[in-house]
């Protein structure tokens, strides 16, 4: 298969790339941006660009299979300071890539959705797909009308889809200088020397799942087969286990093996006080399972961080 991977200079975009490469499909890449952490492999193709851009995308679709969209301009917790650059950014650009899928003859789009906004704050755990949708940010409402233009497309175009909504991804190339993914901005400070901020009392609970078990479950779900417009196209993909805000603080403790000072901050309106996903669809319908736990995750996650900053200066 030949697939586009947008936004594919990024952590999950990075590795999806090396896997889809290493399982020898051809490969080409829509970014801005370049790699931070890893050189631009031979054998992909890489385009510098953005959805914004009509003739860009045209360009970018043509002759391909599947289309992976992880390209996204917000974050959660900044996206309500503009939701109309939200919106226009991401919702409407999106339209016209889906647009020109289904001009290019496409056959299927794997879309990168957020499992920890896209159902607000939920009424039981673990989430399961049918839980009501109720989101109180802006990216969680423009991830969820994605969702619905794709369903849209389906039904008017006969455009196959996928909806990965992924609870928090974390290990290897994740950057530990980034606002967001606990888990890699903490040993980011872990390895500086650096004091850890957490919002609230630390007992925010949420579902981390290591970067390996979510790349599996995208190409997965890139070859799944639905039997009819009945069966499911909406996957969480989920360790399926939910862990605080501490209870990574005292994993990482084990880990680190050095002091880490830990500053507690009041709590933020944004963060639900727990997300934790079902993903027994997936399991049922993508024959996929997460493999790695949290420590052995993490392990790997400190030893990468740690390699990154042995040729840098750290700040003490």
């Amino acid at each position: 298969m030949k697939a586009l991977v947008t936004g594919g200079n990024g952590f999950i975009g990075t590795h999806l790339v090396d896997a889809l490469v290493a399982q020898g499909h051809q490969v080409r890449v829509l970014d801005r941006y370049p790699s931070r952490f890893k050189e631009p492999l031979p054998q992909v193709e890489y385009l510098v660009g953005d959805l914004g851009n009509h003739g860009e995308m045209e360009n970018a679709i043509k002759d391909v299979d599947w289309v992976f969209h992880l390209a996204y301009t917000t974050l959660p917790q900044t996206s309500n300071d503009d939701p109309v650059y939200d919106i226009r950014s991401n919702v409407i650009d999106t339209v016209q890539l889906l647009t020109e899928c289904t001009r290019g003859g496409v056959k299927k789009v794997i879309f990168i959705s957020s499992g920890g906004t896209v159902y607000g704050v939920p009424k039981t755990t673990p989430i399961q797909e049918s839980h009501t949708n109720e989101p109180i940010c802006s990216y969680g409402i423009t991830k969820l009308a994605i969702e619905k233009y794709l369903h849209l497309f389906h039904e008017i175009h006969g455009l196959e889809y996928v909806v990965a909504r992924l609870s928090n991804p974390y290990g290897e190339l994740q950057n530990p200088q980034a606002k967001q993914g606990a888990i890699g901005v903490f040993l980011g400070h872990a390895a500086r020397n650096e004091p850890i901020t957490i919002w609230g009392d630390g007992e925010v609970i949420r579902d981390y799942v290591y970067i390996t078990d979510t790349i599996d479950a995208l190409i997965a779900a890139a070859q799944y087969q639905p039997k009819d417009k009945k069966s499911p196209r909406i996957f969480n993909v989920s360790s399926g286990t939910g862990h605080s805000l501490n209870d990574l603080v005292a994993t990482m403790k084990k880990i680190v093996g050095h002091n880490i000072t830990i500053n507690y901050t009041p709590s933020r309106s944004l963060d639900v006080p727990a997300n934790v996903l079902d993903n027994t669809l997936a399991r049922e319908h993508l024959g996929w399972q997460p493999r790695v736990s949290l420590e052995d995750g993490m392990a790997r996650s400190w030893d990468w961080i740690n390699s990154f900053y042995s040729n840098q200066p750290v700040p003490h």
